[in-house]
């Protein structure tokens, strides 16, 4: 078995050379495009002007009515009590959910690396565009993993957390409420606590950091110990959210396809007749 042949070395070399100069500027429009659609689903509305994004609102179970980007409006019924307790986001303050604005930054910074390379540049080697490609796809990797696996956290980072000092009127000291974003989805869950008398003779195994705590989950904060006695778990779906994961695996699919017909290109460059 032989290497190719002269003739066939500059036919290669020809069809590469136009892979250089054409097609991979044409996937990199494509990717832009494409991406340039995703980052304008994480648009921050701002007030007074007007907005290509609707102020979508989330119905989360029967108490809960969240705008995902800027306010939360939650009504809670304890265990303890049957009155109805209403909390919004106080209007002094600014929240936003940590997902989602990582998964935008880092969408922003892979049309950043792509706009660096705009229809005048000029790729030399496949090796450029392969480093190229490596820079963004870890972006969006790192963009698509925020959505899909949300941040575990202990329950006393819960309690000190951003998202509690948000609430008007303050939330009571045994409940506590943690947002964040599952693939598609958007959850709420509620924890309902108990304080544990100082003497007591249940053993006291404070839990570790998790996405979502179960009931007997224990914790100690400013010198008091607390129980998890209730959980409460309500999600609903969010299309945008739906749509920009499916533009991360198109555009991860584009930049895999292009690194392959390199890769091909590449194997008879290397080619050793043994």
């Amino acid at each position: 078995m032989s290497g190719p042949s002269q003739t066939e070395r500059a036919v290669l070399e020809e069809e590469f050379n136009w892979l250089l100069k054409e097609e991979v500027h044409a996937v990199l429009k494509q990717l832009q495009d494409i991406l340039k659609e995703a980052s304008r689903r994480f648009f921050i509305p701002t007030p007074g002007l007007e907005s290509q994004l609707k102020q979508e609102n989330f119905i989360l179970g029967s108490f809960c009515n969240v705008h995902l980007l800027s306010s939360q409006d939650i009504n809670l019924k304890t265990a303890k009590s049957n009155q109805v307790m209403h909390f919004t986001f106080r209007d002094d303050k600014h929240w936003k959910l940590q997902q989602i604005q990582d998964a935008r930054n880092h969408v922003n910074q892979a049309l950043q690396l792509l706009s660096g390379r705009d229809e005048s540049y000029h790729f030399k080697t496949g090796a450029e565009v392969n480093k190229l490609m490596d820079a963004v796809m870890l972006q969006l990797t790192r963009a698509r993993n925020r959505l899909t696996t949300p941040a575990a956290m202990t329950l006393p980072e819960l309690a000190t957390s951003g998202l509690m000092k948000m609430f008007t009127p303050p939330m009571p000291g045994d409940v506590m409420v943690n947002f964040y974003i599952n693939l598609s989805k958007l959850c709420l869950t509620v924890y309902q606590l108990h304080a544990m008398q100082p003497n007591t003779t249940k053993n006291f195994r404070p839990s570790g950091s998790s996405v979502l705590h179960n009931p007997g989950a224990m914790f100690e904060l400013n010198n008091a110990k607390f129980e998890v006695s209730q959980v409460h778990k309500v999600e609903c779906v969010v299309p945008w959210l739906n749509n920009t994961l499916v533009f991360f695996t198109i555009s991860l699919q584009l930049c895999q396809q292009l690194k392959d017909k390199i890769s091909v290109f590449s194997s008879f460059w290397n080619y050793r007749p043994f």
